[in-house]
């Protein structure tokens, strides 16, 4: 009986990792393989890194109450209208405008924090509004126009390979032999935590449950990097996706700063007669999410480069849906970096593989909706019966 109830609870912790395994496997058969070429492992994650960047920052404002942010694309698409017109139409320092673009990624996610924050109006009518105004003003900062190309140092941040210092063709040993290193980081950190946790007392997984879990995520990772290394190396919006992606994780599950986030969406009533600032948190979490708006304003810039009036759009659809999708709640409280992580490269496998078999771009969007709603459904029953089940 005890090993059902473990399995049915391992199914459920893993159910969008299942799910993403069969959709790649799926879209691998019905594409011929294509799905799987070095050059799309590539594209997979040159044309999604945004969705992890702003997925990351929106996990953040779902957590502190099923709050969500709808103004993301358009401050993508303002920031980097800003950015290009500063670069090339008026010669400003590629660093420099970068600095700016950041700025201005923070001030707009700061007013509309302090309308959520402060005057309590709702983050649905702020973000709306903001949808439509930060819009509006990349149409009047571009007057319509598309502005190209971007200075190649502004490039080199976003767009580039990291080059392979063993000169190898063919094969970036240098890329491949990173992810060696990530897998053994990846695993002594996994024996230390275990190790800490059982000399505090705390429950751990079974030894071979966690030893399991460590083959499959290296055999991933290993696979990843050998693709990459096929092609061009590691695209440097992978670092910015990476490192983003290990700040916020430490942050949401290692600090106390993190954990006032879980605390609003469990309970603010209780969480501010605690004495927590819930107002700063609520502040704190669209301030965040103006903030990696702004980055994932420049590597869109970078990708296309350009800047034009319709970029960015439906980017905040992506963007939520990968944080339901990775298993954060309607109801806040409850979601982690790794789920998004899931969720986003969920996504992206979604965008990729129905492009790559010419799917109408009005059908893809029913599909990534249909498995929008299955996610929170499926939040929402599997909440219910836990309740029930309580009673």
């Amino acid at each position: 009986m005890k090993s059902n109830i473990k399995l049915a609870e391992g199914l459920k912790k893993y159910t969008m990792v299942i799910v993403l395994a069969v959709v790649i496997l799926l879209f691998t058969v019905n594409t011929g393989g294509k799905m799987l070429l070095p050059q799309n492992v590539n594209n997979l994650i040159s044309q999604n890194a945004y969705v992890f960047i702003l997925a990351t920052g929106m996990l953040f404002c779902i957590l502190t109450g099923g709050n969500i942010d709808l103004s993301v694309g358009s401050i993508v698409c303002f920031v980097g209208a800003v950015g290009a017109t500063m670069m090339i139409t008026f010669g400003v320092n590629p660093y420099l405008s970068l600095v700016a673009m950041l700025i201005i990624g923070i001030l707009a996610g700061a007013f509309q924090g302090f309308w959520i924050a402060y005057v309590r109006i709702p983050p649905f009518i702020v973000t709306l509004a903001g949808m439509l105004m930060f819009r509006g003003l990349s149409n009047t900062v571009l007057q319509g126009m598309t502005l190209s190309p971007i200075p190649d140092p502004f490039l080199n941040l976003f767009n580039t390979y990291v080059p392979d210092v063993f000169g190898m063709e063919g094969f970036n040993l240098t890329c491949f032999l990173t992810g060696v290193l990530a897998c053994v980081l990846f695993i002594v950190l996994e024996f230390v935590n275990r190790k800490k946790r059982l000399a505090r007392g705390y429950h751990v997984e079974p030894l071979i449950g966690v030893i399991i879990k460590l083959v499959l995520i290296t055999l991933v990772i290993l696979a990843f990097m050998y693709k990459l290394a096929r092609y061009k190396g590691i695209p440097n919006a992978l670092i910015w996706v990476v490192v983003i992606i290990g700040i916020y994780s430490y942050i949401a599950s290692r600090t106390t700063t993190g954990r006032y986030f879980y605390a609003v969406g469990g309970n603010e009533k209780a969480t501010r007669l605690s004495g927590i600032d819930t107002n700063k948190v609520y502040f704190l979490a669209y301030l965040n999410m103006g903030l990696l708006s702004a980055v994932a304003g420049m590597i869109t810039v970078a990708r296309l480069n350009s800047a034009n009036p319709t970029a960015g759009n439906n980017y905040e659809m992506d963007a939520i849906g990968a944080c339901f999708i990775g298993g954060a709640s309607a109801y806040g409280g409850t979601g982690t970096v790794p789920g998004v992580i899931v969720g986003a490269t969920l996504m992206g496998v979604l965008n990729l593989g129905m492009s790559i078999m010419g799917v109408d771009q009005n059908l893809q969007k029913v599909v990534k909706g249909g498995v929008l709603l299955a996610a929170v459904i499926f939040d929402v029953v599997s909440k219910r019966k836990s309740f029930i089940s309580k009673q």
